[in-house]
């Protein structure tokens, strides 16, 4: 029988979600940022290579602090719950006013 940690699987959770948040939220940002240039590639490539460093590391951090891995299933779970909200964000019609900015 599977013994869960649930102490390490909700850690690893919150801890993921607040990751993946700063995560999608840099992507948003350095998309709209590179939007509005000429190349967006400079832009694009070190913010993408930032963010996940970012990723992984934290990952690689909460995987060392908990037992049994339950931790790094709660950090995979938040990443794919906030990953599934940003896109649905991202789907939603936008207005008039924003389009133009």
């Amino acid at each position: 029988m599977i013994t869960v940690d649930w102490v390490a699987l909700y850690t690893g959770f919150w801890i993921g979600m607040v990751a993946s948040t700063v995560f999608f939220a840099g992507l948003a940002v350095s998309v709209r940022w590179a939007l509005r240039t000429g190349r967006p590639g400079l832009i694009l490539l070190p913010s993408a290579a930032a963010r996940i460093a970012l990723l992984l590391g934290v990952g690689w951090w909460v995987t060392g602090a908990g037992g049994d891995g339950w931790a790094f299933v709660g950090y995979v779970a938040a990443f794919f719950l906030v990953r599934l909200i940003a896109t649905g964000i991202a789907r939603l019609p936008q207005s008039k006013e924003d389009r133009c900015n």
